[in-house]
């Protein structure tokens, strides 16, 4: 069934009461410029999974292509030491996920990301497995807009139509990945990022929305977030001015209830 975005954003995600804590990578974007695949974010990868982790569940509903997608991931995951399968290749996908030991969900187009979960029943799959099992979560891009409440703030075109904005809801707030600060040079007249975002906060009732720079990382654990990475984030909340925020800084005020 389709989550409605009011009843993702009454659930926040808190630890279980079995002490089990969720553990989320967000990554803004794959690849940064001069950089090959996962490669800007390879450590924080490592490091997040550490050596208890032996095969990844990748998710590689964004794009068309998944046999080639699953091809770049695989590469890339086994020259950091883990296996990879790919949920695409899977007969029961919910099964797959049930199996799983942690799931990484790569960058593509949201909406066609978002449908495909919907059709094939995994959005309560993979929110019970990282919230009450507690196992890790990697998104990056469009990975990362599924993992949050909505997908509202998505730079992608809604090629297709899924059931709900409403997504994973494994944070209780909005990311806007490949975040673009204005250019003052440019004669560009459409609208800048931030303006799109003052216009999502135009609506009652919308949640913060986090604006990650390309080469940007937000680690939760539990109920701590911290902001990786080199370039930076900047927060929009509604009815406040934006504010500008470092690598290193701590964003656990964000998982409390809105």
């Amino acid at each position: 069934d389709a989550l409605p975005i009011s009843s993702a954003r009454k659930d926040p995600a808190a630890p279980s009461a079995m002490g089990v804590s969720r553990r989320l990578l967000l990554v803004s974007n794959s690849t940064l410029h001069g950089a090959g695949y996962l490669d800007h974010c390879h450590e924080h990868i490592q490091k997040f999974l550490g050596q208890q982790v032996k095969r990844i569940l990748f998710v590689p509903y964004a794009l068309q292509d998944r046999d080639s997608y699953a091809k770049t991931a695989r590469q890339k995951f086994e020259s950091l030491g883990y296996g990879l399968d790919s949920i695409h290749e899977s007969s029961n996908p919910a099964e797959a996920v049930r199996k799983s030991e942690a799931i990484f969900i790569g960058g593509g187009n949201t909406f066609r990301l978002l449908k495909t979960l919907y059709d094939n029943g995994l959005i309560t799959e993979i929110r019970k497995r990282v919230i009450e099992d507690g196992i890790p979560y990697i998104g990056s891009s469009a990975g990362t807009n599924v993992a949050t409440i909505s997908i509202n703030t998505t730079n992608d075109m809604p090629i297709v139509y899924p059931p709900s904005l409403g997504a994973l809801g494994l944070v209780p707030f909005n990311v806007n990945p490949h975040f673009l600060d204005p250019d003052p040079n440019s004669r560009h007249m459409g609208e800048t990022r931030e303006q799109r975002i003052t216009q999502y906060h135009e609506e009652l009732n919308t949640p913060p929305v986090l604006g990650l720079r390309e080469g940007s990382v937000l680690l939760v654990e539990g109920d701590k977030a911290t902001l990786l990475g080199v370039t930076g984030a900047r927060l929009f909340l509604r009815g406040k001015a934006p504010t500008e925020h470092l690598p290193g800084e701590d964003f656990s005020f964000l998982l409390k209830d809105p």
